[in-house]
């Protein structure tokens, strides 16, 4: 899997994030910097995980709206007969 790259803007969001949990949550102040780090480090080691389950999450959907399709599709038959009614 290719490195995943987010934009600037993405990554400045980030950063505000991880800032903001660690404040809040863990009652420490972190720079950009460190936040920065963290989320190259879970990009890095975990973000395979995310990326999976995104693509598994993807592929049942459209196998659930493919079904739907499918299911759709088979409605529009029409009957048909074998040898000649009259």
């Amino acid at each position: 899997m290719d490195k995943i790259e987010f934009s600037r803007e993405e990554r400045e969001i980030m950063i505000q994030k991880v800032k903001f949990y660690f404040r809040e949550e863990m009652h420490q102040e972190i720079g950009n910097f460190d936040a920065e780090f963290l989320i190259d480090f879970f990009a890095g080691e975990m973000g395979g995980f995310f990326y999976n389950r995104g693509l598994y999450d993807a592929e049942t959907m459209i196998s659930e709206k493919v079904s739907e399709i499918s299911d759709l599709l088979l409605q529009l038959e029409k009957p048909v007969s074998i040898g000649n009614k009259t």
